[in-house]
């Protein structure tokens, strides 16, 4: 049984520096410990240890990451992007195997271990991304991926679609994805009967992309909530951007707040661009979830993006406007707990019987690791130390 002592860290969580016995790959105690015997000793002294990293909301199967420099050739409107992406992808080899494992390798290095990938499926390239992202994450191995099944180009403006979210399904993927049931396809109540169904047949998770502002959208959250709260499905559902928080009343703002919260649907954020970010702070004071990811990484909708999740921590923590130490470890939470509680995994953080999978960066307390996110890391993953900084 392979026994690791981390000695010295600042353990998050536990707001001071403290030591981490783990035995076969689970954490066994924490605090002042004496090391034990049979243990391989890791010294963290002056470095802060935190849960590793969840990637809550990408696009792996869209990525041009690890092949030559693409010029960005889209448009700004949301129409343009996604026609450009559909008229570019067959040009560029995308999806592309190689792409995806060579992104999953270097989320990996910056100890990342689970993510969620929103993969397209449309009647050009049908389930042929689906595949490639298994392809390519099998290949790596070391980044557990969820996908999503998702219908970038509408449900009902795009005829097939349905029976491929469907095919989906029964594929094996582990959610179905949604866009914008308003602006997209028009008709939100048929739309959300049509996702919400096919997720539910199959037992399925649901995350559903929500672009649409104002009181549009809204009024499609609470129609979100209101069906998640119907159908029992707490914890399993989600809404990607929710733009629509930007454009509110505080008075209006709290009160999709407080329904979100009490339907128990997730917000996942990228802080990309200028976009709105949700109201983090409010959300999570009410005790919803909030989880965290790039959107794109390198691709056709835009050449940003690294890989890194501490990175993305830091620009959410900045388009947030937090300041404060507890303000800023929000968005810590948001790439690491809180995405474990999107994908349904253990998400008690560094106490014993959590997985011991952990990341260490030389810093003198959590935010600083946030605002620095220091290139410097030691990962464990399942126990074992796979990077020693």
């Amino acid at each position: 049984m392979a026994t690791l002592f981390a000695h010295g860290a600042y353990v998050w969580g536990h707001d001071s520096t403290a030591d981490v016995l783990i035995r076969d790959g689970v954490i066994d105690a924490v605090g002042e410990l004496d090391p034990a015997a049979d243990a391989e000793t890791l010294d963290l002294t002056g470095q802060v240890l935190m849960p590793s990293f969840v990637e809550a909301h990408c696009h792996l199967d869209k990525t041009l990451f690890g092949g030559r420099w693409v010029p960005h050739s889209a448009g700004d409107a949301l129409a343009e992007r996604i026609a450009n992406d559909r008229d570019r992808r067959r040009e560029l080899g995308i999806p592309s195997v190689d792409r995806i494992a060579a992104l999953l390798q270097q989320m990996a290095s910056y100890g990342t271990t689970h993510a969620r990938t929103h993969t397209d499926v449309d009647p050009d390239v049908g389930l042929r991304g689906i595949e490639a992202v298994r392809e390519a994450a099998t290949r790596v191995g070391t980044v557990s991926v969820h996908q999503v099944a998702f219908p970038q180009h509408g449900v009902l403006a795009t005829p097939g679609t349905e029976a491929l979210l469907s095919a989906a399904a029964g594929a094996g993927v582990e959610a179905i994805g949604g866009i914008d049931p308003a602006g997209m396809d028009g008709d939100p109540v048929r739309h959300l009967d049509i996702v919400f169904g096919i997720a539910e047949r199959h037992g399925l998770s649901l995350d559903i992309h929500l672009h649409d502002g104002g009181t549009l959208g809204a009024w499609e959250l609470e129609l979100i909530a209101e069906r998640t709260k119907a159908l029992s499905l707490a914890g399993r559902v989600a809404v990607s951007h929710a733009y629509a928080f930007g454009d509110l009343t505080d008075q209006h703002r709290d009160s999709i707040v407080e329904r979100i919260a009490e339907a128990g649907v997730s917000i996942v954020t990228g802080a990309v661009y200028s976009f709105p970010v949700p109201p983090v702070k409010t959300l999570r004071a009410a005790g919803a979830n909030v989880a965290c990811g790039h959107d794109g990484i390198r691709d056709l909708w835009g050449p940003y993006g690294s890989g890194d999740m501490l990175e993305r921590a830091m620009h959410l923590a900045y388009r947030s406007t937090f300041r404060r130490d507890a303000d800023i470890e929000l968005a810590l939470e948001a790439v690491t707990l809180g995405g474990r509680r999107l994908l349904g995994f253990d998400d008690r953080g560094i106490v014993p019987g959590a997985p011991a999978d952990l990341v260490a960066v030389p810093a003198d307390t959590p935010a600083e690791a946030v605002v620095t996110h220091p290139a410097e890391r030691t990962i464990v993953r399942a126990g074992r130390v796979v990077t020693a900084a």
